[in-house]
């Protein structure tokens, strides 16, 4: 029997499956001075998926990021970042993420329906995932892996801050990618 399927038979049933934050990373980009990208992460967040890995389209997932742990790699951005002009952390400490649906499109891709909350401001985004696993870790637990991203308007969730170039343009522009690298740990 191949390792696969001995995974997969395995992980059958409903089970929670819980984030591992160090091999997971939350990400986004930004375009800045309309010439180059920035590219951030948060280093602090938790989350989990509720999954039967033989029936995809009932699964449920919730994700809770910690704005303070904001890394650009430029501490005065990070700050700024965190400041009221962006994500207001004192008033907004976590971004939130609740899927509503989601859908199999095949080949181990998914659409993930759900809503984003930031800033006390709720959307419903749509992220496009691919799945891998579930897989046998070296610890005798089972894991999966999920790469997913989507993009939003940042000024759907009142990120309003930017200044105009004298040249022309702008410092922050309105889309922001958002790309997430999880790595989750069957429980029980």
């Amino acid at each position: 029997m191949s390792t696969q399927v001995q995974a997969t038979q395995t992980a059958t049933g409903r089970a929670r499956w819980v984030i591992d934050p160090v091999h997971s990373e939350i990400g986004f980009a930004v375009r800045h001075m309309m010439v180059s990208t920035v590219r951030g992460r948060f280093g602090e967040f938790s989350g989990h998926i509720d999954l039967d890995p033989a029936d995809p389209s009932t699964a449920s997932a919730e994700v809770t990021i910690n704005v303070n742990s904001i890394d650009t790699r430029n501490a005065d951005r990070d700050a700024h970042l965190r400041s009221p002009d962006f994500f207001d952390a004192e008033h907004y400490p976590t971004i939130t993420f609740k899927s509503r649906q989601i859908e199999p499109l095949g080949d181990n891709r998914y659409r993930i329906v759900g809503d984003l909350t930031i800033r006390g401001v709720t959307r419903e985004v749509v992220l496009d995932a691919t799945v891998a696993g579930p897989h046998p870790d070296a610890y005798g637990g089972m894991r999966i892996g999920i790469s997913a991203s989507t993009s939003i308007n940042r000024f759907d969730f009142g990120l309003n801050w930017n200044a105009a170039i004298e040249a022309g343009g702008v410092v922050v522009a309105d889309t922001v990618k958002i790309e997430l690298e999880v790595e989750a740990v069957r429980q029980g």
